[in-house]
């Protein structure tokens, strides 16, 4: 990989084993540099790994007297790493040719290391435990947003995690918004509750959906059987959906296809257009990485790849369902984690 500079903390953590909120990492062919401020130096000197620390009052204008001493022409860079002000500051009449590649820590991470899937596939259990765990706290009269801050404190688990995304917690036409934010609407028996929610360990993230009807003794296990007959009718094509895609993962089948062994489904079963995302995304140090799982990504999968698989329904103003799990391509398929 050419010499490039990284600013995102995932991206950066991936480098060295350590990040923190004001970093710059550049690295020269096997030569890395941690820039960061009195704060976080004690810290990274102990933790960052292969890379010297650089103890800075200015962490731009250090990059420069850096990228200077070396006599750098070329350098790689993300786009979405730095604000137009720190980008102009940093490359002024320096004479390099800063080359924009989007994403390029995420597209070499793509492929996980035999280690990153143990962790990953521990988080994932981790985070099933969690749901486990919320099924038990969740009560008949519980606003959506207490259920949320309890969903939250739950995976959390006493500050040993750190939470993949905010909670999703939603009853019946709130579920109907893919990504819904928690209302006072308050659990009764026979509510349809979708939750997707995750966990991380060791940085590394877990993510999970599950849509339920709300009884006493209920759990999160993807055998749903609903009250209500459209319910339950749209829960089994989800499932069935969400069933087919996973089987279709194998080593050298494209993302597109896999996106339409569910789609097609849904579609077929007369709610194709009640499916509006992607069916998954790549899961590891970030909760939306590559591959991206969709109509428009026509690559293969490749052995050792991680992502979700969440197809779902929504009717608006009614109700939504989507069930998603993660996993891992291997050689002649994948491992739900």
């Amino acid at each position: 990989m050419h010499n490039y500079i990284l600013k995102n903390e995932n991206a950066v953590y991936f480098e060295c084993g350590y990040s923190c909120d004001n970093e710059i990492f550049i690295k020269f062919g096997q030569r890395g540099f941690f820039i960061t401020d009195s704060r976080y130096a004690i810290e990274a000197r102990a933790v960052a790994q292969n890379c010297e620390v650089i103890e800075s009052k200015d962490i731009i204008k250090d990059a420069r007297l850096l990228l200077r001493r070396f006599g750098i022409k070329e350098l790689m860079f993300n786009p979405s790493d730095f604000s137009y002000f720190e980008f102009s500051q940093l490359s002024r009449d320096l004479h390099i040719n800063f080359k924009a590649k989007n994403e390029f820590s995420k597209l070499k991470r793509q492929i996980k290391r035999s280690d990153e899937i143990e962790i990953l596939r521990y988080a994932a259990q981790l985070g099933a435990s969690k749901f486990d765990e919320l099924a038990r706290a969740i009560m008949a009269g519980m606003s959506e947003k207490l259920i949320n801050f309890n969903a939250g404190n739950i995976l959390r688990d006493g500050g040993n995690l750190g939470l993949s995304f905010d909670p999703i917690t939603a009853i019946n036409a709130n579920a109907a918004k893919a990504h819904a934010l928690p209302l006072d609407e308050c659990i009764k028996d026979s509510d349809l509750l979708l939750v997707d929610a995750g966990v991380k360990y060791h940085r590394y993230c877990s993510d999970r959906t599950r849509t339920v009807e709300f009884r006493d003794g209920f759990s999160f296990s993807k055998e749903q059987k609903f009250t209500n007959s459209k319910q339950n009718e749209i829960y089994q094509i989800v499932k069935e959906a969400q069933n087919l895609a996973i089987k279709a993962v194998k080593p050298g089948v494209r993302a597109c296809d896999i996106d339409a062994a569910a789609r097609e489904f849904i579609a077929k079963s007369g709610y194709g257009d009640k499916f509006f995302h992607s069916t998954g995304h790549g899961v590891g140090l970030d909760i939306h990485e590559f591959p991206i799982i969709s109509p428009r990504n026509s690559s293969p999968v490749e052995v050792g790849m991680v992502f979700s698989i969440e197809p779902g329904i929504y009717l608006e103003n009614e109700f939504g369902i989507r069930i998603e799990d993660v996993v891992v391509v291997t050689n002649d398929g994948c491992e739900v984690l």
